[in-house]
């Protein structure tokens, strides 16, 4: 049977604000039956990487977090630290980025918990029925709340194609061990033509995994290159090239990545059937992940916000509306005909369907859905 999708534009007046609208949907979606007075409930986001400027807003974060409240749900924002070395690898860099990005207890009305603790050990093995996995390491606060609500900046992903709400929980609820788990299929190359030789990426890496060696094709007469024994996966050094001279290297293939984000996406959930709302904000849709410290031009115009208890059914639909949309002048993709799969486009043979598909097998939903418009 279809699972239920719920939408609404972004057109507003006096009397409907964008907040009122999100409110009314969450409320059609689901939460109401979500929240039971008394839970503890994580709202899981992405608090956003300092100088990228494409994650949730915080007025939309404050309204649902009054709604919880007026349900007698105790709510409180959580994200699980980063396996690379940017500003939320460890919770005192992790908090101070989210309160500059302004999650401030002032503005969002409920305090910050790191899900994996002040460096990222702090989590529990959860059973789960995977093909990858027979147990995922979650952040314990997440594991430990009563119910949750999943608030997602739905993007393009060099990884994954589009980072939805399957993403948003596996990846990021998963603590920096689980992380390394999900990246382990994946290794960087350096592609020699590009290296300027400027060493960031060694500077960068969390396992040493990056050494500097004599090359003269460059006026520093040095080029990276990754000892594959040391290298994690994590991606670090991808994200901190500005000469785009590392690409990801697949040790299999990237839906294998896919199928284990998955797997941790279902651990993140397992101990809360029907106590799960997925809220997912289709705008500033950028090229790329949340936690590049920059975010390029949006690639289709802004689209809405929508809401589900079916993480599957929702990521699903977001990502066709978006492949439907018109193509914004100016971006990385312009000039590509509207219709055309623009995950694809952005990040060429990186197959998206795959997370839907296996966490379809898993049971998190059905990608199957019905569109209803608030």
């Amino acid at each position: 049977m279809a699972s239920k999708v719920y939408f609404t534009n972004l057109r507003a007046r006096n009397n409907r604000s964008l907040l009122d609208k999100m409110e009314k949907l969450s409320q059609k979606a689901g939460l109401n039956q979500v929240i039971e007075p008394g839970d503890l409930v994580a709202v899981k986001l992405h608090f956003g990487e300092p100088g990228n400027l494409s994650y949730i807003r915080p007025p939309y974060v404050r309204r649902m977090v009054d709604m919880i409240k007026k349900k007698g749900g105790k709510p409180f924002l959580t994200d699980a630290n980063t396996l690379y070395k940017g500003w939320r690898s460890n919770s005192v860099d992790h908090l101070q980025a989210a309160i500059e990005n302004g999650f401030d207890y002032s503005v969002v009305g409920a305090p910050l918990i790191i899900a994996d603790g002040l460096t990222g050990k702090d989590y529990i093995k959860v059973p789960i029925p995977g093909t990858h996995f027979k147990e995922v390491n979650i952040g314990s606060a997440a594991v430990h709340a009563d119910a949750m609500v999943v608030m997602t900046h739905f993007k393009c992903h060099e990884l994954t194609g589009f980072g939805g709400a399957i993403k948003n929980l596996g990846m990021g609820l998963g603590s920096r061990s689980g992380k390394q788990q999900m990246h382990s299929d994946m290794l960087p190359q350096v592609l020699e033509a590009k290296c300027t030789g400027c060493a960031k990426c060694q500077k960068w890496c969390p396992a040493d995994a990056i050494v500097m060696e004599a090359w003269e094709g460059n006026k520093k007469g040095q080029k990276s290159a990754i000892v594959d024994e040391k290298c994690l996966g994590c991606g670090e050094c991808a994200v901190t090239c500005t000469f785009d001279a590392i690409r990801p290297s697949w040790r299999t293939t990237p839906e294998t990545t896919q199928e284990k984000m998955a797997e941790y996406a279902l651990g993140a959930v397992i101990d809360k059937p029907g106590k799960v709302l997925y809220v997912s904000f289709v705008m500033d849709i950028s090229p790329e992940c949340d936690c590049y410290g920059h975010n390029d031009a949006a690639i289709v115009p802004n689209l809405g916000i929508m809401a589900s208890t079916d993480a599957v059914a929702l990521d699903k639909a977001c990502a066709d509306l978006v492949n439907a949309l018109p193509v914004l002048p100016g971006c990385m993709i312009e000039g590509l005909p509207a219709g055309q799969d623009k995950f694809e486009a952005v990040h060429p043979g990186i197959g998206w369907m795959a997370t839907l598909k296996h966490a379809e097998l898993l049971g998190m939903g059905s990608l199957d859905y019905e569109l209803s418009e608030i």
